[in-house]
């Protein structure tokens, strides 16, 4: 079973993670609104009426530095699609398409899913292996297949599969994840050609 993450991208700051929930595909229709790719498991909560969104646009743009607000999330089929206070036409809309929308989230906020986390809440927890902890997590990446922990160890960086097979324990409170890898994983399989 694949472990879930909320998010892919994070900033830290102070109290607060800034992350990444979404991107403006293409401008929808004539009255400003914009097809959106999801990057947040929780659209409800990140596009709610009235939210502040905050925009990672290139700096030569007009909308640099500025926010926008959430007016409505629409479906369309399976389509999502976000209406902006602050685009009234196409025209408008077309000058924000393909720009990400960021938001800050309290860094204690957490999910209401089971088995899953913020990519920040994992990063830094301590890993345990048979009982001794041989390293930290400084990074998540997320591969189309599955999601990997990289984890630092004395010997260097190790990917691991973040699946409950191999990861059965995440302790928020101890700051600390149990694996239990595969032979291979974390240590050099010798050829039974070279044992003899």
């Amino acid at each position: 079973m694949a472990r879930r993450f909320a998010l892919t991208w994070w900033t830290q700051i102070s109290s607060s993670t800034t992350l990444r929930v979404g991107r403006l595909v293409k401008a929808h229709g004539l009255k400003g609104a914009f097809k959106l790719e999801l990057y947040t498991d929780s659209p409800k909560l990140r596009f709610v009426e009235g939210a502040t969104l905050k925009l990672q646009v290139p700096d030569s743009s007009p909308w640099f530095g500025k926010t926008v607000t959430v007016q409505e999330l629409r479906w369309y089929n399976t389509m999502p699609v976000l209406f902006l206070k602050e685009c009234e036409d196409r025209t408008i809309a077309d000058s924000l398409v393909k720009a990400i929308l960021l938001v800050d989230v309290p860094n204690d906020e957490v999910t209401n899913e089971e088995d899953a986390w913020f990519d920040h809440q994992l990063i830094g927890l301590s890993v345990i292996r048979d009982a001794e902890e041989i390293g930290k997590v400084v990074r998540v990446d997320h591969l189309p297949s599955q999601d990997l922990l990289a984890i630092e160890t004395a010997a260097g960086e190790v990917l691991v599969p973040f699946v409950k097979a191999i990861v059965p324990v995440v302790d928020m409170k101890n700051r600390s994840l149990t694996i239990t890898p595969p032979l291979g994983l974390f240590e050099e399989v010798l050829d039974t050609n070279e044992e003899a």
